[in-house]
């Protein structure tokens, strides 16, 4: 069994003035996308300016938030928040949706693109090798709050969190390091390494859709599913499985349109 690295949510405190980690993986999540998305403007397209480069991650981030958190609200507590809408604001104590944010991303790219004289799967191809970079660093932001721990085991890499997160104190698989591993290193090296190359407009897209929705479905067998749903099909799905069903089935869709459609749009980016 591994200790637990005991690490204070709070990684600067000022007064009152409190900065969590959780809230820093998404600066650094934000940052390490726009710069490297610097490096592959001029191959996306030699006229736009850095300017309009954050302008574009400005708004695909706002995506990410707004969409994260009230998909988090409508697919995993509504009724909580319903309760007491003040919480939708307190993002530093976590609940934040992927899926919810995927969401946001897509509309914020669909807006941006029409004002730019961009297709939607332009943008969402040019950006979709940038996005493991926030959701690995979002994964740290979930470890260090002790958050979406895993099931109880006796793999020797198992881990007992605080007190404050599991009373239980079992040994349990540490998923957020299982998912930053997928999600965040495997995730990047797919899609960077495969998008090197031109590939038809929609398949690198589509690439991300699948490998996600898959890395998400695997480790969400080994993750504890949100107390206030449980398992909510057949007894052994989650709602993160669910949602990742439509996500795996759309990006072999997209791939093959991608390859099968004549003619094909080639696009480097």
């Amino acid at each position: 069994m591994l200790p637990y690295p005991q690490i204070d949510p709070v990684a600067i405190a000022l007064g009152p003035l409190k900065i969590h980690w959780y809230g820093l993986m998404y600066l650094i999540g934000i940052g390490g996308a726009w710069l490297l998305a610097s490096r592959r403007l001029n191959r996306f397209d030699p006229t736009w300016s850095r300017e309009k480069l954050s302008d574009l991650v400005f708004w695909l981030s706002m995506g990410v938030i707004v969409g994260g958190r009230l998909g988090y609200v409508l697919f995993y507590d509504l009724h909580a928040y319903l309760a007491n809408p003040a919480l939708i604001f307190e993002v530093w104590k976590g609940g934040m949706s992927f899926h919810g944010g995927f969401i946001g991303v897509m509309l914020a790219a669909l807006w941006f693109g029409k004002r730019n004289n961009k297709s939607f799967f332009e943008l969402m191809d040019f950006v979709a090798p940038l996005v493991p970079i926030g959701l690995g660093a979002g994964r740290i932001g979930n470890f260090i709050n002790a958050e979406l721990w895993g099931k109880a085991t006796d793999v020797p890499w198992a881990m007992v969190f605080p007190p404050f997160s599991d009373p239980a104190q079992l040994p349990r698989h540490p998923s957020q390091l299982y998912q930053f591993a997928l999600e965040g290193v495997a995730l990047f090296l797919i899609l960077w390494l495969y998008s090197r190359k031109p590939r038809p407009t929609m398949a690198v897209s589509g690439m991300f859709a699948l490998f996600y929705g898959i890395f998400r479905f695997i480790v969400e067998f080994v993750r504890v599913p949100d107390a206030q749903l449980g398992y909510i099909a057949f007894g052994w799905l989650t709602m993160g499985q669910l949602l990742c069903v439509p996500m795996i089935l759309g990006g072999i869709g997209l791939i093959w349109w991608a390859y099968n459609r004549k003619p094909t749009a080639k696009a480097a980016v």
